[in-house]
């Protein structure tokens, strides 16, 4: 068997023909909410792509809240009217691949965010997986080692203390880019990395005395210069 690799340009034209075709299904079947979709093998076989090119399609779009899995039951379509699953579907199709001024704009809304509902909600175990993210950062640092990994797991710890797990999914979400992008405008230089160990205590010991305000201003101070940075970007 021929393992299938697929580059990420070649994979977002694969997952947007496999949503229009669902998309066409749906229209051409005239299926309303609640109707099953065919198994995914029948679809597979049918659309002419691999399962797991068609699973990820589906659970892009139960994402969306367009289709609905069941377990040991199969997929179906969500409680959505054709009007509204129809414009849905097109805005999905037409989603563009965020660049990286939209990621650090939506990183930087979440995380002021995040970072008040922490102080308002954190408990000791939540501290706990901060202090240890944020050890971990400063010891790589202090190394002179890359650090972009361990300061991103701070920050989603911190996520993940909100108590959101909306907010915590998006984080997950984008972190990914925000890694590879990181590494290709070289945006963490030594002096900057060095100077986010006091600034992510900062925002640790905001959150650990439960102050939601001086978190979010502490959170403000250590995005200030990536703000800026992303602006410059050409």
């Amino acid at each position: 068997m021929k393992l299938e690799v697929l580059t990420k340009a070649e994979n977002r034209e694969v997952q947007k023909d496999i949503i229009t075709k669902i998309r066409d299904l749906i229209t051409f079947k005239n299926l309303e909410p609640g109707d099953k979709l065919p198994s995914e093998r029948m679809l597979a076989e049918k659309f002419g792509v691999s399962r797991s090119s068609l699973r990820e399609a589906i659970q892009r779009l139960e994402f969306y809240g367009l289709l609905k899995s069941r377990p040991q039951s199969g997929t179906f379509i969500a409680d959505i009217g054709p009007i509204a699953m129809k414009g849905m579907l097109k805005d999905i199709l037409e989603l563009e691949t965020p660049d990286f001024k939209s990621l650090v704009e939506t990183r930087i809304l979440l995380e002021l965010k995040t970072c008040r509902l922490a102080a308002l909600r954190r408990t000791d175990e939540d501290l706990a997986q901060m202090k240890i993210a944020l050890d971990a950062y400063a010891a790589k640092v202090e190394n002179g080692e890359d650090a972009v990994q361990e300061d991103l797991l701070f920050h989603l710890s911190i996520a993940k203390a909100s108590g959101n797990s909306t907010m915590n999914t998006f984080m997950l979400i984008i972190t990914p880019e925000i890694i590879t992008n990181f590494e290709k405008y070289h945006v963490c230089n030594v002096n900057r990395a060095a100077l986010g160990i006091q600034e992510h205590n900062d925002i640790y010991e905001a959150i650990k005395k439960q102050d939601p305000k001086l978190a979010k201003e502490k959170m403000k101070v250590h995005f200030k210069m990536l703000y800026q940075y992303c602006y410059n970007i050409e």
